[in-house]
């Protein structure tokens, strides 16, 4: 029996110990990975590996959709995004075609910049009321 790659290890456990603000954070950077690996397999013509890369973008970016709190109307706004950022995926895939990641490569860039900051804030709030 092979023991398991001690990076994939790593990587589990973090997953496993993450909270879901850590995960998320994950998710988003997963997704710019994918993004751009999917920008360099157009590049290269590796149309099979472009098409995987995007799906994987798809997921994660379903994933995020799939667990918003609809309770808060931000959760409508982002709802909206995360379906517009699938179309323009759609739009990549089919047409094999780089400027649509750009667009969602900024957009998502921009999510997880803003999720990053308010996890710093919380953090920050929490240090300030012990």
């Amino acid at each position: 029996m092979q023991s398991q790659n001690p990076y994939a290890k790593y990587k589990e456990n973090n997953i496993k110990t993450a909270s879901p603000q850590e995960l998320t954070l994950m998710l988003y950077n997963g997704a710019l990975k994918f993004v751009e690996q999917s920008k360099i397999y157009m590049e290269q013509k590796r149309i099979e590996d472009a098409n995987n890369s995007i799906m994987r973008v798809q997921d994660i970016v379903d994933e995020l959709n799939a667990t918003l709190d609809m309770q808060y109307d931000i959760s409508h706004n982002l709802r909206s995004l995360y379906l517009y950022i699938g179309e323009r995926l759609v739009d990549a895939n089919i047409g094999k075609i780089p400027e649509p990641l750009d667009e969602v490569k900024g957009m998502i860039t921009e999510l997880r910049d803003t999720w990053k900051e308010a996890m710093e804030l919380v953090k920050l709030r929490k240090k300030v009321a012990r």
